[in-house]
């Protein structure tokens, strides 16, 4: 049995017919959203991330009609100048690139909740992704390179405000 369901995808409204078991990420998939990726179909590896109301979700678990009303990001949604994916291909953090759009909505989550983040709390938060490819150094370092850049950014609001 179908039911309509309304996302807010990347500020995209959308009407949905979902059935009670379709996973946000075949939804979103569906509705061309390529960034969102399956990589091990149990919420353990990060590739399928998106953020639901800015909170991290692993769509690959995730009923899409618990989703109903909220709005969603993923990362070929974010903006052409977003900072921290200039950071991430800045630090050349990636080979394969399949992990990246995870771990580039998981640096966003993070720094939304705590700019000042350092590389203890980074590890922290990133700890549930997976790059099969290892840059593990260099994902790392553009995540401080973008809570750098966002702190700086924050200082010179401040002094021209």
């Amino acid at each position: 049995m179908s039911t309509e369901i309304t996302l807010l995808v990347n500020g995209e409204r959308r009407a949905v017919p979902v059935d009670d078991d379709d996973l946000l990420l075949d939804v979103l998939r569906g509705l061309g959203h390529t960034s969102v990726r399956e990589g091990c179909g149990v919420g353990a590896c990060g590739a399928c991330t998106v953020l639901a109301d800015g909170h991290s979700v692993s769509s690959c678990l995730a009923r899409a009609v618990r989703y109903d009303g909220a709005a969603l990001t993923t990362a070929d949604g974010l903006p052409a100048d977003d900072d921290v994916v200039e950071e991430f291909v800045a630090a050349r953090a990636m080979q394969c690139g399949y992990c990246i759009p995870g771990f580039v909505l998981m640096t966003h989550e993070l720094l939304a909740e705590n700019p000042d983040a350092g590389e203890a709390e980074i590890d922290a938060h990133l700890e549930g992704n997976i790059c099969r490819c290892g840059t593990y150094l260099e994902i790392r370092t553009a995540c401080v390179n973008a809570a750098r850049r966002r702190r700086e950014a924050a200082h010179t609001e401040k002094e021209s405000a």
